[in-house]
């Protein structure tokens, strides 16, 4: 091959690389931070609406008493300076104050048992109860809603969707810790991307 043509064959190469990582990071600062077990504060409106709407005042992270809520740094983008609750670090303990002091309505006000951050769901596979290895019940116990968010069936915790707050206290408590950092029960955000 000769100079010319491995130094073009070495441009076009370089040139696509860069492109590809360019959409790449470009991507990544449009993609929603919520996901499994990284969830909005109490009553968030859709998170279409959300990133739009909140202000990135703080407020909501200087209420919280139980310091749950950070702000999400410029490694992500748009939603950068907007609040997040990672539930494995420190749960949601719905104190409700962050509803309260939100001055633009991007978290509206709502009762504790109201609240749908998110769903819990369990995986049956690496439950404690579920496959037998242990007698375990922490998710059932940690609930502010035991026997109506989680209930015991025959010893098994069973996760009743409609009443679950998505607080993660559940997950936060959960001793079971799997290969892929997941626990046994999680918390799925929102279908449609906002909780309530």
């Amino acid at each position: 091959m000769k100079r010319r043509s491995f130094l073009k064959l070495l441009g076009v190469l370089t040139t696509t690389s860069l492109t590809a990582g360019l959409h790449e990071v470009q991507a990544g600062l449009f993609r929603t931070p919520v996901r499994t077990n990284h969830l909005r504060p109490p009553g968030a409106v859709t998170e279409e609406v959300f990133v739009g709407k909140c202000i990135r005042c703080g407020r909501c992270v200087e209420s919280c008493p139980y310091h749950c809520i950070e702000l999400l740094d410029i490694r992500h983008g748009v939603y950068a300076g907007t609040p997040l609750i990672s539930v494995p670090d420190i749960p949601c303990y719905l104190c409700m104050r962050c509803v309260r002091v939100c001055p633009t309505g991007s978290l509206l006000p709502v009762s504790q048992e109201a609240t749908r951050m998110g769903t819990a769901v369990i995986n049956k596979f690496t439950c404690g109860a579920w496959s037998g290895l242990a007698l375990c019940r922490t998710c059932y116990d940690v609930c502010p809603f035991k026997g109506t968010a989680i209930v015991l069936r025959e010893l098994m915790p069973i996760v009743v969707r409609e009443a679950c707050t998505g607080c993660g206290l559940c997950t936060h408590a959960c001793p079971i810790t799997a290969p892929d950092q997941t626990k046994a029960i999680n918390i799925e955000p929102p279908a449609t991307g906002g909780a309530a």
